[in-house]
């Protein structure tokens, strides 16, 4: 029993860890969806500057250029994190599974084991009502 409750133990540090995993990864997934949405608002901020000064509109061909550039990889960023999110859900998931199996082992032999004690209980009661009886 000291053994499963030690595997127990490891499990649900090792689901803990993988949670911690998981949330930092998609603090960093959030933090690029918010760099991308703050470019797209420098990149509309631009647009109008251009719109009011003929002089800024000389600019915003480059600055588009650049935009696009921040832009692409920015969202080549989401994708590797995307797809490190895809692995780390996996991970917690088969972490979580094993710990649910460990829990289910641990519960069957503490029903094993009590049914075990109530036979013996029984068994014992038993010869003992039979004792009585042929003393009688």
């Amino acid at each position: 029993m000291k053994a499963m409750n030690s595997l127990i133990r490891i499990s649900t540090h090792e689901v803990e860890n993988l949670q911690k995993r998981l949330a930092e990864i998609v603090d960093r997934r959030t933090a690029c969806e918010l760099r991308m949405v703050v470019m797209e608002a420098e990149g509309e901020a631009e647009l109008q500057r251009a719109r009011q000064d003929a002089d800024a509109g000389w600019y915003l061909v480059g600055f588009r250029e650049g935009l696009k550039l921040r832009r692409a990889a920015v969202q080549a960023e989401i994708d590797t994190i995307t797809i490190e999110e895809a692995g780390a859900r996996d991970a917690l998931a088969e972490a979580f599974e094993a710990l649910k199996k460990y829990e289910h082992v641990r519960e069957a032999t503490r029903t094993a084991a009590r049914k075990e004690a109530e036979k013996r209980e029984t068994a014992a009661l038993d010869e003992l009502g039979l004792r009585r009886a042929a003393g009688r």
